[in-house]
């Protein structure tokens, strides 16, 4: 984990970091000043999506057993604050903003709550509590920065893979699968070595749009052919080409949110930045004038120790992120503060 923590605090209660996405659930435990941690807990089963969004009993019964395995063996018998970290809590989190308070309270004696979006636990996994601009980038894409005066939040794109997420995985396993059809079809701008990739990836090619079409994890499956472009990118000008535009892409939506115009920390983060080289060459040569006096760094951390940093941080009364009724809102239970959350309620 990261060295975010204030080492000159004493340690106090402990607090839990939930780390929910696409892919499955993770949760850990550390002391408020980050002293002491526990391992993590995972599921490699998602919280379901229904009407109302992220379905909060699905969560919760999926969080609860791991987090009183961690709490048994660590021997912790209750917890002061936790910070819930999900992917789509922006537009998809009215269950979980409804529900967990209360459900966490009752399972663990949670007093103050933070649910953020996975992409404000990434910014704070990868930067701390810094002003800064992170990517975040794995099946989609988002950029996340503060406003310059530091009061609010600053997004770009993280709107899916049909109306944005441009240059995330699925962005680029859809353009390499694209170049395939199109090598297929004896167009301009095809590509042979892409085309023998995807029918050793997923047969003839003529079953993709059966194959894809009908899927509710099509993203995902979209995403998985991302490794073959890279793959090809040194061989193959297409493949470089691709490469080239998702970078350009996901550098025009870090600057969209960079807080101000001089030198600014930009942070990378995810999955997507595993595809090594044939990505980050191009993301660092365009970076010059796309994102003049930006600094590209790696995350010092992931979105599961960026929860935890805000659990700690709040329940110190030091938490120095901007809220937001989407992005971050903070709960404190009454029966112990009396305070309300940042839109006024309790």
């Amino acid at each position: 984990m990261p060295d975010f923590w204030g080492s000159d605090r004493p340690a106090a209660g402990w607090v839990l970091g939930v780390d929910s996405g696409g892919s499955g659930v993770r949760v850990a435990l550390a002391r408020a000043d980050g002293s002491t941690t526990t391992g993590s807990a995972v599921s490699d089963r998602p919280a379901v999506v229904g009407a109302r969004g992220i379905d909060a009993g699905s969560l919760l019964g999926l969080v609860v057993p791991l987090v009183g395995r961690l709490m048994a063996a660590a021997g912790v018998r209750r917890i002061a604050a936790a910070c819930v970290g999900a992917a789509g809590m922006a537009s998809l989190g009215d269950d979980l903003r409804a529900r967990l308070p209360d459900g966490l309270s009752e399972a663990f004696g949670v007093e103050h709550l933070a649910l953020a979006g996975d992409a404000v636990t990434a910014y704070a996994g990868t930067l701390g509590l810094r002003p800064g601009v992170v990517i975040a980038a794995g099946t989609g894409v988002i950029a996340l920065g503060t406003t310059a005066d530091g009061s609010g939040w600053r997004r770009a794109d993280g709107w899916g893979h049909l109306l944005g997420d441009v240059g995330g995985g699925a962005w680029i396993g859809r353009a390499g699968l694209e170049a395939s059809l199109r090598a297929h079809d004896g167009r301009a701008r095809g590509s042979e070595l892409l085309l023998a990739r995807a029918r050793a990836m997923f047969g003839p090619v003529e079953t993709l749009p059966a194959l894809l079409y009908p899927r509710a994890d099509r993203p995902a499956l979209l995403a998985s052919f991302a490794p073959e472009v890279a793959g090809c990118a040194c061989m193959d000008p297409v493949a470089s080409e691709i490469l080239r535009r998702a970078a350009a892409h996901m550098l025009e939506s870090a600057a969209a949110v960079r807080p101000w115009p001089e030198a600014v920390d930009v942070a990378l983060t995810g999955g997507l930045f595993r595809l090594g080289e044939p990505l980050m060459g191009p993301l660092r040569d365009q970076a010059q004038w796309l994102l003049p006096e930006a600094t590209l760094l790696e995350a010092a951390g992931d979105p599961l120790d960026g929860a935890l940093l805000i659990a700690g941080a709040m329940y110190r009364d030091e938490l120095t992120l901007p809220t937001d009724p989407a992005l971050l809102r903070l709960v404190r239970r009454p029966s112990v503060s009396g305070e309300t959350d940042s839109s006024g309620q309790v």
